[in-house]
């Protein structure tokens, strides 16, 4: 990581893969059933914009134990990807993927 990367910071693309039962959410078509997306782009922001990590792989985890603690899911995959990353060579992105299930922070 570059002097002027650890003091601006970078920019990361973040995917979400989150996995719990959605059948009373579709059975009763309301949203008190399902996750609130928005909050969930709120908390993955805040991962991203208030802690500082020198590995993707660190933001990576932050992101999947937030998500974990805070909503009702019992399991995901977090994918952060870092384009332009610093490495010496032809490639468009580094990624990383880490799957989280809630007895993983227990």
């Amino acid at each position: 990581m570059s002097a002027s990367e650890k003091d601006l910071g970078g920019k990361f693309e973040v995917d979400l893969d989150l996995y719990r039962s959605l059948k009373k959410a579709g059975q009763a078509d309301d949203i008190k059933y399902t996750l609130d997306y928005q909050a969930i782009y709120e908390t993955v922001y805040d991962c991203t914009k208030n802690n500082k990590f020198y590995l993707v792989e660190a933001l990576a985890e932050k992101i999947a134990r937030t998500i974990i603690e805070l909503y009702e899911v019992d399991r995901l995959i977090v994918r952060v990807r870092k384009p332009h990353a610093p490495v010496k060579g032809v490639l468009d992105t580094v990624e990383v993927e880490v799957e989280r299930c809630k007895t993983d922070y227990v």
